[in-house]
């Protein structure tokens, strides 16, 4: 890695090093289950919808490479999420993305002061979405969708802090394929595969090992594919939707957390998520609608046992004319 490099890569940052066990998070929800570029919904043309969601999740084990552990020195470790987040719809079939999370990490027992957590914004993200097809197929719709997006991290948090970092610090580019097929009767099952490419992000320290020795601070994130399936069902004349869904992750590249030693940024990374959300849309307040849900990792590969509960408002409005267009559910 050539100095030139490395001073454009820099970052000023602050750390603590004494870890004696250290889980991987390089996965957490950045978005909540409403208007989202994963999702099977379109905003209308001229209308926006604000999103602010709140997130707890906690986990007092983790794997090890494959072997789930017990946190002894950090006790449970929480971890909240604040995400304020803006759905523009351009077109119709054209909808941009913006959202900003803030984030909050710390164990259960502080060991003495020496393991305090990290509290900050997070990454800074935006996206489009289109909807490329939809069609009527037998007794129902058919629709396609494809999604870009790109990260990049909004503050100088250390990345390397596992597991109170609060993100990769690294800039992320991710291409997304939705398939959704709903019946008539409000009945859908929704498919999605994306790929996120991950560049690098800087630690405090001059050496790390990664499956060889590299003397520089500089560290490659993994690059990954995602996966998720959701069957869902609209009720109540398409104000109350309830969803099943699985998510999984898997890293490209990358090594196992070594015995004993702290988890960092380079680690291979493996789960599957099993969770539920609900989102309802009141037909007397019209425009507001909130969101719950509720996920647990069930398997993984140096990450956490993680388990998250989230509740969010929405609220869309037309900003051309003074009314608000129709909800556009799918």
């Amino acid at each position: 890695m050539t100095g030139k490099l490395l001073l454009l890569l820099r970052y000023k940052r602050k750390t603590q090093k004494d870890l004696n066990i250290l889980i991987l998070l390089l996965f957490m929800v950045a978005f909540a289950h409403g208007q989202t570029p994963t999702d099977g919904l379109m905003m209308p043309s001229k209308n926006i919808c604000i999103l602010l969601n709140y997130e707890a999740g906690h986990f007092d084990r983790y794997w090890e490479g494959d072997d789930l552990r017990r946190n002894e020195t950090i006790a449970t470790v929480n971890r909240t999420t604040i995400l304020p987040m803006a759905a523009v719809g351009i077109f119709d079939e054209l909808n941009f993305y913006i959202g900003l999370p803030y984030v909050k990490t710390k164990s259960s027992e502080t060991n003495g002061g020496r393991f305090e957590g990290a509290k900050g914004f997070q990454d800074f993200m935006v996206a489009l979405k289109y909807k490329a097809l939809e069609r009527s197929l037998g007794s129902g719709r058919l629709s396609l969708f494809t999604t870009v997006g790109y990260s990049t991290p909004a503050t100088n948090y250390l990345s390397d802090y596992m597991p109170y970092s609060l993100g990769f610090g690294a800039p992320e580019f991710s291409l997304r394929g939705i398939t959704q097929y709903q019946l008539n009767n409000g009945f859908y099952v929704r498919g999605t595969v994306a790929h996120l490419w991950r560049g690098y992000t800087e630690a405090e320290r001059d050496y790390y090992y990664n499956s060889g020795s590299f003397y520089t601070a500089l560290m490659d994130v993994p690059n990954a594919w995602t996966f998720e399936t959701v069957i869902g069902k609209w009720f109540m004349s398409n104000t109350l939707k309830l969803e099943l869904n699985y998510t999984g992750l898997k890293s490209t590249s990358g090594d196992n957390i070594r015995a004993y030693n702290a988890a960092q940024p380079t680690n291979k990374v493996k789960y599957d998520r099993l969770g539920v959300s609900i989102q309802y849309y009141s037909p007397s307040l019209k425009g507001l609608g909130v969101v719950g849900y509720y996920n647990n990792v069930v398997n993984g590969l140096n990450t956490a046992k993680m388990s998250n509960v989230g509740l969010g408002l929405t609220y869309q409005f037309n900003f051309i004319k003074n009314t608000n267009k129709d909800q556009d559910a799918q």
